[in-house]
């Protein structure tokens, strides 16, 4: 979301990993070894369509996280260095106008995050700014990763590109871009990554952040600085780009209000209250783990609305104040 929101490749970098920092740091405070947990952490990375910047952020990500792991944190685990991550790629990159061009874009940033090393990958499919995919459309976008997976090779060498000397460059470029705001964010923490972002969210920073990159983008956009295919240049065929696109409709609405109410039905009452009734009790407590009684009220068929309501009703919600 963060980059889907607007923000640069550093600052994706930058904000993604500070947030595992602060998990780190949290878990630490809790009283667990790092070696203990870091294994199991994993980050969720957006892939757009500038290739080679892509490629330099996945890499800077793995470098900058072995490092933070050993020098800040203390790891001594390898695996506790190793950065796991999933990768999807840009729905904001996607465009309306001629939609089978989005195969093209979709297919380079499922590469890009392939050779920048990621270890699972969702594709989007060529029709999602129009709405949600067709089976067809899906379909494509599962064997563009097989493609990739099978026919290319790409897959068979770790960090391929490893050595290219404009790669290195530009690698060492958004881990230094990256250390920049890792800086402030330690700033503003007064030396603690958990605080800084704490800090940063309540005080807006990295949604002004955020916002501040994609007005410029989008203004990169307007004075004609950055092109998009068959939207600010090479519009012939925007006349032929009419696609059957998936329709839910109020059949398939009340279908579904049917398959819930048919479930709440059947469902134990007492047994749902009772286990909302613990999720409640137990997020209250700050150092009890809510996992227990989220998996206790799935199993009584609580749905995710009542859970979210139970937890609501003792957190509150969050209201983020718009930031100009």
């Amino acid at each position: 979301h963060i980059r889907e929101a607007g923000s640069t490749a550093a600052e994706e970098l930058a904000f993604t990993l500070a947030n595992g920092f602060a998990y780190v740091e949290l878990a630490r405070q809790a009283g667990l070894p790092v070696d203990a947990f870091a294994p199991r952490l994993s980050f969720f990375f957006n892939a757009h369509i500038d290739f080679f910047e892509e490629i330099a952020k996945y890499r800077a990500a793995r470098r900058i996280w072995a490092r933070w792991m050993t020098e800040r944190y203390g790891a001594t685990s390898e695996r506790s260095m190793q950065l796991r991550f999933h990768t999807q790629t840009a729905g904001v990159s996607l465009t309306a106008q001629q939609p089978e061009v989005n195969i093209v874009r979709t297919a380079i940033e499922a590469l890009a995050g392939v050779l920048g090393g990621t270890q699972s990958l969702h594709t989007n499919s060529m029709d999602e700014a129009l709405a949600l995919p067709t089976e067809r459309s899906a379909r494509i976008a599962l064997r563009t990763q097989q493609v990739i997976a099978y026919e290319t090779n790409v897959a068979h060498v770790a960090d391929p590109l490893g050595g290219s000397y404009y790669v290195e460059a530009l690698t060492d470029e958004m881990e230094r871009r990256a250390e920049e705001i890792f800086a402030k964010i330690d700033e503003m923490g007064h030396g603690s990554m958990l605080e800084g972002c704490i800090v940063g969210i309540d005080e807006n920073w990295f949604q002004g952040r955020i916002a501040d990159s994609a007005y410029d983008l989008e203004r990169a956009f307007n004075r004609g600085e950055r092109t998009i295919v068959g939207v600010s240049k090479f519009l012939e065929g925007n006349e032929e780009d009419q696609m059957d696109t998936l329709k839910i409709t109020n059949a398939d609405e009340k279908k579904q209000r049917e398959r819930l109410s048919s479930v709440k039905q059947d469902r134990n009452e007492a047994a749902v209250q009772d286990a909302l009734d613990r999720l409640a009790k137990d997020a209250v407590d700050t150092e009890v783990n809510l996992m227990p009684a989220l998996i206790d009220a799935s199993n009584v068929y609580a749905t995710v609305g009542e859970m979210m309501n139970t937890m609501a009703g003792v957190f509150g919600r969050h209201v983020e104040v718009p930031t100009i």
